[in-house]
């Protein structure tokens, strides 16, 4: 990790869960730590359960990730404040309790999208400019499911598994384009099984099934950011023992 001492890492989905985890672990390791969320009170809560020396690491910005002006911006400041970024992780994410072919489901299918798909894609292109014009060898981060690669059979979340999918296509298409523009610049998609996080609520008998912790998905965060620069790790996907999917 010592050749991302200093740099500039941007995590979306900041205020709880995974992403909390993720921006605490990024300070820690040394990174100058931008966390974007709607709460951003919380953010900056997780200060005081960090060592001093990484506390004034960590950052956080108002960023809705269904906002494209909203991105915009918060990629600006970082950039004007930070000097730009060095690694993203897109960590926001969402599901809704709905499936695709029920009734009335418009608004909570179009936010399924807005924020693991569309959300990515512009924290994606607007740190890959950032990482281009500053000449930085970069890291993106995709924070994808197992729901990504198979569909999973839980009660009423049948148009969640289908976004995660797009974000797997996505790694992969974003992945050639970096090769082809001639970058170093790496992709990464860390797919966990269950976590236990704000995204489970409402699920029926979900608390029975084997989890993982967001801080295991920040190890995961932490472990592909340490490989040398000749490796890059294309998919890590990671399952809480006992798993039954």
């Amino acid at each position: 990790m010592d050749r991302w001492t200093g740099k500039v890492a941007v995590v979306t989905g900041a205020s709880s869960g995974i992403g909390a985890a993720i921006v605490q672990e990024l300070a820690r390791a040394g990174l100058t730590t931008v966390g974007l969320a709607r709460r951003v009170d919380r953010v900056e809560a997780l200060k005081g359960s960090l060592p001093v020396e990484a506390a004034v690491r960590l950052h956080s910005l108002k960023c809705d990730v269904t906002n494209e002006e909203d991105i915009s911006r918060a990629f600006s400041h970082v950039c004007a404040k930070f000097g730009g970024v060095d690694v993203l992780v897109n960590n926001a994410g969402i599901s809704r309790d709905c499936t695709a072919l029920m009734t009335g489901n418009g608004q909570d299918v179009r936010e399924i999208f807005e924020t693991n798909v569309l959300g990515l894609i512009t924290c994606s292109r607007e740190a890959f400019q950032s990482m281009k014009n500053r000449g930085s060898d970069g890291h993106i981060i995709h924070i994808n499911s197992v729901a990504g690669h198979h569909v999973l059979d839980l009660p009423r979340q049948s148009v969640y598994s289908p976004s995660k999918f797009a974000v797997t296509a996505l790694t992969e298409s974003m992945r050639t384009e970096l090769r082809n523009q001639g970058t170093k610049i790496k992709v990464t998609s860390i797919s966990p099984g269950i976590v236990k996080t704000e995204i489970l609520d409402g699920i029926p008998n979900v608390e029975q099934l084997p989890m993982l912790l967001p801080e295991d998905i920040a190890g995961a965060v932490i472990y592909v950011l340490s490989t040398p620069p000749r490796v890059q790790i294309h998919e890590l996907t990671i399952r809480p023992v006992g798993e039954p999917f």
